[in-house]
């Protein structure tokens, strides 16, 4: 989500970030969740990596 000045004028957009590559995107329907990323393609866009846990 970001918050955008033009003119003078507050502009809330609303918007989708890739937890795998950090691209930032609108949608085309506001109403719809992307089933990947426009630019990795990752399916998993919208989950964080799993932190790999190494027993010392």
């Amino acid at each position: 989500m970001k918050i955008e000045t033009k003119a003078g004028a507050k502009i809330f957009i609303i918007g989708h970030k890739c937890y795998r590559c950090s691209h930032e995107w609108r949608p085309y329907d506001i109403n719809e969740l992307p089933r990947v990323c426009p630019k990795c393609k990752s399916p998993y866009w919208d989950r964080p990596r799993k932190e790999s846990i190494k027993n010392v």
